[in-house]
């Protein structure tokens, strides 16, 4: 649950940071559609007034090509599909939020949940999808039993993600974290740490790109499988009925108060159908699991 959108200043544990890692936030979205044409080229502004257009933010794997699934059964109702790519965690939130978009489909519900704390938006889920289990993968050092005193350890640095990665790495007895800690912790709640390992804090969708210069990373699901990397090839991975497979939910968000519309409940019925479920287990190995 493939950007941050805050970026807290905390110790790394032990020297020897990595080199300073360009972000994404500022990328802009692109815009595919199911329209004719001439619906394709109309504005932004048209296609979200638009009652007959649903107008979805979505990053591009596995979102996108999950939404494009259901073109079809849209269209059966009398609607069209507009997915707006985005490659950051924040701009699709804020599209939502500024009733640019009809709904968004790329975070999971901790990340919603902490956003809106963080930011005083007003979204909520409308339905649950699928999990993607988060992913230890190799870098310079090719197994856990291998991995040397010292070694340099990346995870995502906003906060949900990186709690969950710490997790992971607590899960593997890499290191033990403070007791509670639980979907709130950073690297300052690393109670003990054997290896002396350095967890170096890294923007999410920049960890595929670093692998090579780290011994491992702990990645999400998205951006795993945008780099070519299989959950197979994991060295470690969340279990899909571990209690992160409820915490990391992937869900349909939209504005609080459009939870019932006519254009949410199509999306819904859509997304959640047989053939989604179908397309995503035979589509991606494992790496998303639908949870309908």
């Amino acid at each position: 649950m493939k950007a941050v959108f805050w970026k807290r200043a905390v110790a790394v544990v032990a020297a020897g940071a990595l080199a300073t890692v360009g972000l994404v936030g500022c990328t802009s979205p692109t815009t595919s559609s199911s329209a004719s044409s001439s619906a394709a080229a109309s504005s932004s502004a048209d296609s979200s007034s638009d009652d007959t257009v649903i107008k979805v933010g979505a990053s591009p794997t596995p979102h996108a090509e999950i939404l494009n699934q259901i073109n079809d059964a849209l269209a059966e109702e009398g609607y069209t599909l507009e997915i707006v790519e985005y490659n950051d965690y924040v701009l699709p939130n804020t599209a939502l939020e500024n009733d640019e978009i009809d709904a968004n489909y790329f975070q999971h519900i901790t990340y919603l949940n902490d956003f809106n704390e963080e930011n005083g938006t007003h979204l909520v889920d409308a339905t649950g999808v699928h999990f993607e289990p988060f992913g230890l993968y190799a870098g310079k050092t090719a197994s856990l039993d291998a991995l040397a005193d010292g070694a340099t350890i990346a995870v995502p640095n906003d906060t949900t993600n990186e709690a969950r990665a710490l997790l992971l790495l607590e899960q593997e007895g890499l290191i033990k974290l403070n007791e509670g800690a639980g979907l709130t912790a950073t690297v300052l709640d690393i109670a003990e740490n054997p290896k002396n390992l350095t967890i170096q804090e890294v923007e999410a969708a920049q960890l595929p790109r670093i692998l090579p210069d780290v011994d491992l990373a702990a990645i999400n699901g998205n951006y795993a499988l945008q780099s070519g990397l299989q959950v197979s090839d994991a060295l470690a991975v969340e279990g899909s009925q571990s209690d992160a497979a409820n915490a990391y939910v992937n869900v349909i968000a939209v504005k609080e108060g459009n939870e019932l519309s006519e254009k949410t409940q199509a999306l819904v019925k859509a997304i959640t159908s047989d053939s989604v479920k179908a397309y995503i287990e035979s589509t991606y190995n494992g790496a998303v699991v639908p949870l309908f």
